[in-house]
């Protein structure tokens, strides 16, 4: 998983200094929901999650000073993140992840739960089948993250 997590890191610092100033100095890392998907979409969806929590937990890799530049940043780690579904999935995979991203932000904006859920079920659509115990682990790793 370091792949995925110096392609992130390394993407981040060659886009933009502002970003590059926003790593944090020690990664917080751990993968969440790439383990429920097939590997060839783990870069794409750790980024996108980083890009989740930015906006709305506590990221793993980044640490941005202000509201707006976590609002920036993540912004920047979606479009990343969708760039690199596109490239190992296709528009197939696009498409789960923008009805995942739009499925996240309803449930965020009604302030209801479910956003692990929705990332589980968006594993599944591009072709996970994940066992139980790596979703209980992905589901109790999320709300760790997601917790106020």
């Amino acid at each position: 998983m370091s792949s995925v997590v110096d392609a992130i890191v390394a993407g981040a610092r060659s886009e933009s200094e502002v970003w590059s100033r926003a790593l944090r100095e020690a990664s917080d890392w751990e993968p969440v929901f790439s383990p429920l998907a097939p590997d060839d979409l783990a870069l794409g969806m750790e980024t996108v999650y980083e890009a989740y929590l930015v906006h709305y937990g506590r990221p793993r890799l980044f640490e941005p000073p202000d509201g707006d530049e976590a609002v920036l940043l993540g912004d920047y780690l979606y479009a990343h993140g969708l760039v690199r579904v596109a490239e190992a999935g296709g528009v197939d995979a696009v498409r789960v992840f923008a009805e995942l991203i739009s499925r996240c932000a309803a449930l965020r904006a009604d302030g209801r739960a479910g956003d692990g859920e929705a990332w589980v079920d968006a594993a599944r659509a591009l072709g996970g089948s994940p066992g139980d115990a790596v979703v209980a682990r992905a589901l109790a790793r999320h709300s760790a993250r997601v917790a106020s």
